[in-house]
């Protein structure tokens, strides 16, 4: 466990993140659960301390350069998985309001365990899929954030995740080194949910393992209420842009997003859900 803390405790302070002893000592059993539920069931592939401790936790801390998360804020995890970035934000920041989006009837299985075992409060886990959430008046345009991550291209989250958030809210997609490209085919789906693709903030994984891109849209108008489409449709006719090149309007954020520069390695790009 000393490598999992070392790590994670690290890489916290150079993303000028506080963690306290409390919030280690949850980010600890939360990683000691992880592994036990994951040899019962497809949670994550990642075995070590040192990896599980930055391809898990720390990515989903960066969340936190992209957007403000104030008390009281309402957060919507889409795709939750087990638990990132919507649970670790939870535990940086107690205060906001937790709403855990996943499919799969076994992950929010776990999902509803970790908030118990950490005794997390203001957190709701909804067996459902986004497409259906994003019809229904108590989740539809109610939410302040949404994340995602390790969900789906950039065209598709844009329909699953911003008629779920309110207007001036903002979406943040957690991508890879390449989000530019990405982003340039999904500009016309990000506009028809009444979106605007805000900015690029890069981050570098500490220990070399990878290169993120967090991907911030402002929500600024309401979604037509054609969308989203039924479950399943988005994935399978994706609202795509033709490529238009870089955008002029979008920009990175400057270096000191970076962190673990001085820990680099060899690059280790492969991340595990």
């Amino acid at each position: 466990m000393v490598a999992f803390i070392d790590t994670l405790a690290s890489g916290a302070r150079d993303l000028g993140i506080d963690l306290d002893a409390g919030m280690v000592e949850l980010f600890e059993r939360y990683q000691r659960e992880l592994v036990e539920w994951s040899r019962r069931m497809n949670l994550s592939a990642i075995e070590s301390e040192e990896e599980v401790a930055a391809k898990h936790f720390l990515d989903s801390l960066t969340c936190v350069l992209a957007v403000d998360l104030p008390e009281g804020c309402s957060v919507a995890d889409v795709g939750s998985g087990a638990g990132f970035p919507g649970v670790v934000l939870k535990v940086a920041r107690p205060s906001i309001k937790l709403t855990l989006i996943e499919a799969s009837r076994k992950r929010t299985e776990f999902l509803r365990h970790i908030a118990d075992v950490l005794g997390l409060g203001d957190v709701e886990v909804v067996w459902d899929r986004a497409e259906r959430l994003g019809r229904m008046p108590n989740h539809r345009e109610s939410h302040d954030v949404a994340v995602a991550r390790a969900v789906a291209e950039l065209a598709v989250l844009a329909e699953l995740c911003l008629p779920l958030v309110r207007i001036g809210g903002a979406l943040v997609a957690q991508k890879g080194p390449r989000a530019s490209e990405e982003v340039a085919g999904a500009v016309t789906a990000v506009e028809a949910m009444g979106g605007r693709v805000d900015r690029l903030i890069p981050a570098s994984l500490p220990l070399g393992y990878g290169e993120r891109t967090l991907v911030v849209i402002r929500k600024e108008s309401p979604t037509p209420g054609k969308y989203p489409r039924r479950p399943g449709i988005p994935e399978k006719r994706p609202i795509r842009s033709e490529p238009r090149g870089k955008s002029q309007s979008l920009t990175e954020d400057s270096p000191r997003t970076r962190i673990g520069r001085k820990m680099a390695r060899s690059p280790r790009l492969q991340r595990d859900r």
